[in-house]
């Protein structure tokens, strides 16, 4: 898999992360830990991004 399109399967999924943590967050019967796993899953993932955005920066 390239670079790039590591960077888009992992936006990906940052943006499916971001819309499962808007709908709990809409629903008041969500667990809180649940928020703070999928919150902890999106930074994950961001910071996969940043790093791979970065490797890919030094290899130009």
């Amino acid at each position: 898999m390239t670079i790039q399109a590591h960077l888009v399967e992992l936006e990906r999924k940052h943006k499916i992360l971001e819309n499962e943590l808007h709908e709990a967050l809409v629903h008041l019967s969500t667990d809180d830990l649940q928020i703070v796993e999928l919150k902890r899953r999106k930074l994950l993932v961001k910071d996969q991004i940043e790093r791979l955005k970065q490797s890919g920066d030094t290899l130009h």
